[in-house]
């Protein structure tokens, strides 16, 4: 036992020695191995205890979640309620403005339509306005045409004044008073002749100086202004001369004749721009007038010719308001007979009251019995005469009585 199986160092080492050795090393394994499990066992139970732990908080965390699902789910609930309720709402709503928009857009569109209806119809008149002025203005430009033409010659320009001269004389005097192409005792025949109180005529004609006044209308230089204005002066005073040549004869015409100038503008020019010419018309008892002084002078000679008829009938005048006065005093004469068939008429009516009154309370007594002697006398019947007159061929008789 004490045998040395080898050395460390200078220390032997004997088979007891290491069998003490090796028993101590199985007894410190084994304590080891013994702390070891007994380690480990507790180990397991903390660990176990832990893992119970952790189960619990699991499980409440699990309930906590199972009951934040639930609330979740119900708040989803709720929201998708909410959401459906909000969603309906905002249908209708949206369907609501949706029609009003559609009745709005509607109204609108059919206003736009009507405005634009009433504008159409408008347009159209106002096309149809337009057509007819075209249409008018192309009859005037043709009328316009022709008239050119007509005045364009000199018999057709004479017949154009003319024509105008007895339309003025026609609508303003009656007939009788005037008349057309009357011969004088020189052989002469005026364009127009108005018969004047004193029986003298006054004769006017009808004279239109257009080509002169083309000419100064058309001048380009100073020199053909007053070649143009000479001209117009020579014709004008030429028609003044051959007027008072053969239109003025003394005790058979006036002492004054009317040179007619158709046109108020050509009267205008010669009026305004040759003052002197105006002049010697008047000087050789001529006068130039235009279509509307024509009128007037027409009108003054229609109200001298009803001067002249009314001094001529004063004496009938008189005699018709003598005749008025008779009849005027025989119509006062006959209202005042009226008036008295009037006041008999009242008189009547009266008396007629009266006795209406009388049988109404006679009807009351009887009604009532009452046959005592009344108060008052009764009146005795009497007879009430109207008089007789042309209204009441016969007399009326009225009887009144109890």
């Amino acid at each position: 036992m004490n045998q040395i199986l080898f050395r460390l160092g200078d220390w032997p080492v004997h088979i007891s020695d290491l069998a003490i050795g090796a028993a101590g090393l199985a007894l410190s394994l084994l304590v080891i191995l013994t702390i070891v499990v007994a380690r480990s066992g507790r180990r397991g139970a903390e660990f176990a205890m832990a893992q119970a732990m952790r189960a619990d908080e699991l499980e409440l965390r699990l309930s906590d979640m199972m009951r934040a699902q639930s609330e979740a789910n119900g708040r989803v609930d709720a929201m998708a309620q909410s959401l459906s309720g909000r969603q309906a709402e905002m249908a209708r709503a949206v369907n609501e403005r949706l029609d009003s928009v559609t009745h709005r857009v509607g109204q609108s569109m059919e206003q736009t339509t009507r405005n634009t209806m009433d504008s159409l119809r408008v347009l159209h008149e106002r096309l149809g306005i337009i057509d007819n002025a075209h249409k008018n203005l192309t009859e005037l430009t043709s009328q316009v045409t022709t008239l050119r033409d007509v005045l364009a010659n000199k018999q057709s320009r004479g017949a154009f004044g003319q024509a105008r001269m007895e339309a003025i004389v026609q609508d303003g005097l009656p007939r009788g008073a005037y008349e057309f192409q009357f011969t004088l005792s020189t052989g002469k025949r005026p364009d127009c002749v108005v018969f004047l109180p004193d029986q003298r005529p006054l004769c006017i004609d009808a004279k239109f100086p257009l080509e002169a006044m083309t000419a100064l209308h058309d001048a380009r230089g100073d020199d053909e202004r007053k070649v143009a204005a000479q001209r117009l002066r020579t014709d004008v005073m030429k028609h003044v001369n051959d007027i008072a040549e053969k239109y003025l004869i003394a005790g058979e015409t006036q002492d004054t004749a009317l040179m007619f100038v158709p046109s108020e503008s050509v009267y205008a020019e010669i009026h305004d721009g040759f003052d002197e010419i105006v002049q010697k018309a008047y000087r050789a008892r001529v006068v130039l007038v235009s279509p509307s002084l024509l009128m007037l002078a027409i009108q003054v000679m229609q109200q001298i010719l009803r001067d002249a008829r009314m001094r001529d009938a004063a004496d009938q005048i008189r005699t018709e308001v003598l005749n008025l006065g008779d009849d005027l005093g025989r119509l006062r004469e006959r209202v005042l007979k009226l008036q008295k068939h009037f006041g008999d008429v009242n008189e009547d009516v009266r008396q007629i009251l009266i006795s209406a009154d009388k049988i109404e309370k006679r009807a009351g007594r009887i009604e009532e019995l009452d046959f005592s002697k009344p108060d008052t006398p009764l009146e005795p019947p009497r007879l009430v005469k109207s008089a007789t007159s042309d209204l009441f061929p016969a007399p009326i008789k009225l009887q009144a009585g109890e």
